[in-house]
């Protein structure tokens, strides 16, 4: 029994160490419970409460926060009762377990207690079982539960699954209740109105290098896209005509634009699934003529390596709330984002201030942060007002485009259905910052985007060399010339030097 529960234990453990890209942490609150939130959204008080999407159910099953138990004394947490000696794991760790399980199996665990039955309809355990087993080959409908069953048993009825949950009676748990509220919360005004990032319309090349590239500086550049044919041209008619029954990358699988605008339009989650595919324009060649890349990030040195490049192109297409979580961009590299359809809520730190909330390992190799981008604001935003550097934010809309320095922390979230494209570049400018990154001890863990992260280094290096002879040597001179030039005395500074050197001189 012991060696069983030991091999159960390593199993886990392994299967956390397999998560894609990044741990996540979910910081434990204390929240309102549900009625109270609607509640607090009908009074006057509004500001100090939250808004609920329109479209968001209640929570099916009844869930509360832990809070609530404590202002209740006279009740019982079924959760417990309805675990038996399972009640001693955390809800997560109850929840991998339950992971390692098949729909039949967590269907047929969903009847032993009230407990189980909302733990096994948890809906990221079915999200995991339709991505895992039907890869992109699924329609949505209406619940990943539902979605689930409907796949493998076609002839049962699902029509009524997902809204025909059992309302369970003092059920506590600050992480299911955290998950529901998280999918169904409006984004605050408060968390929209700070807009402090430099914008500008219509400057040179000459200018946006001089003050935002090399300075490392983000700026929202306006009017730059008015020769895209996308702006007009990319709605969901017309993308769905020319991508007919091409795949696209959406986490982990594969899927149609037709099925995926068909998930995106019904679901309702805390961490939406995000369209971001780095192929686009080789899948569907039309899509990549639709764009040109704006005039102020046409020199990409990462071309000179031909298809041997790491990925730098990615059409994004996702419903609101969908997004990225704090993340500093792949191989030291600076990027552009244009927004085609929608707007997107950007959030930035610069490379010596991580945010707060936000735990990268030593190496960088990992970053652990809160599960959701909504989340984060319940949690953290607050806090970036009390940060000696305060986080340079905006929204950024259709035709606009925003530069991204390397080695800024961003997050990014969608406010309402958005399409966009981005890149990511290497400039002279950048050039000596890459090739550090992709020379580090630990660059096989470190370097993204391409097979042959080994050689990376080498083979950019050797390129550059043949295709712009001297370049490297001739920036490392210049950046050693800067640092000099920054260490030496100010003029006040050597004249107060001076001064005090001849007083103790006379003294």
């Amino acid at each position: 029994m012991l060696s069983c529960k030991n091999n159960l234990f390593s199993q886990i453990m392994k299967r956390k160490k397999m998560k894609k890209n990044k741990k996540k942490i979910r910081k434990k609150t204390l929240i309102r419970s549900q009625d109270q939130i609607l509640e607090k959204e009908e009074s006057s008080e509004q500001e100090e409460g939250f808004s609920l999407k329109s479209s968001a159910p209640s929570h099916s099953h009844g869930v509360q926060p832990l809070g609530n138990l404590l202002l209740n004394p006279f009740s019982s947490n079924s959760r417990n009762t309805g675990l038996g000696n399972l009640r001693i794991l955390t809800d997560e760790l109850v929840l991998d377990v339950l992971g390692f399980l098949g729909g039949t199996h967590l269907g047929a665990l969903s009847t032993v207690s009230k407990s189980f039955y909302v733990f096994c309809n948890h809906e990221p355990l079915w999200r995991n079982l339709v991505l895992e087993n039907l890869k992109g080959s699924f329609s949505y409908n209406g619940s990943w539960k539902s979605t689930f069953v409907s796949a493998y048993r076609p002839s049962f009825a699902v029509s009524n699954l997902s809204s025909s949950g059992l309302k369970v009676r003092d059920f506590y748990s600050d992480y299911l209740f955290q998950s529901w509220l998280c999918a169904s919360l409006e984004m605050k005004p408060e968390w929209l109105e700070r807009e402090n990032i430099v914008r500008r319309s219509g400057i040179s090349v000459e200018e946006f290098v001089l003050n935002f590239e090399e300075l490392n500086k983000p700026v929202l550049l306006e009017g730059s896209l008015e020769n895209w044919a996308a702006l007009e041209k990319w709605d969901r008619d017309y993308l769905i005509r020319m991508c007919g029954d091409v795949g696209f990358s959406v986490g982990p699988v594969e899927m149609k634009l037709e099925d995926y605008f068909r998930y995106s339009d019904g679901a309702i989650e805390e961490r939406p699934l995000y369209l971001f595919d780095p192929k686009f324009a080789e899948k569907v060649p039309e899509l990549g003529s639709d764009y040109e890349v704006p005039v102020y990030f046409k020199e990409d040195l990462f071309s000179i390596l031909g298809n041997e490049r790491p990925d730098y192109r990615w059409v994004i297409i996702g419903p609101a709330g969908s997004g990225s979580s704090f993340h500093i961009d792949p191989n030291s590299t600076s990027a552009w984002n244009a927004v085609i359809k929608g707007s997107k809520k950007w959030v930035l730190f610069p490379p010596d201030l991580v945010p707060p909330g936000v735990h990268p390992s030593p190496d960088g190799a990992e970053v652990a942060c809160p599960v959701s981008i909504i989340e984060w604001f319940m949690n953290f935003y607050g806090a970036t007002t009390k940060c000696k550097k305060r986080p340079i934010e905006c929204v950024c809309k259709a035709g606009e485009v925003i530069f991204v320095p390397n080695g800024w922390w961003h997050l990014v979230i969608n406010l309402e259905e958005s399409i966009a494209i981005t890149q990511n570049y290497v400039s002279r400018r950048n050039l000596l910052n890459v090739l550090d990154f992709l020379k580090r001890p630990n660059a096989s863990e470190l370097v993204s985007g391409t097979r042959d992260r080994v050689n990376l280094y080498d083979k950019f290096r050797s390129t550059i060399e043949v295709s712009f002879p001297g370049t490297i040597d001739q920036l490392a001179l210049e950046a050693e010339e800067k640092k000099a030039q920054q260490k030496k005395l100010s003029f006040w500074e050597s004249v107060t030097d001076a001064k005090v050197g001849a007083f103790k001189f006379s003294f």
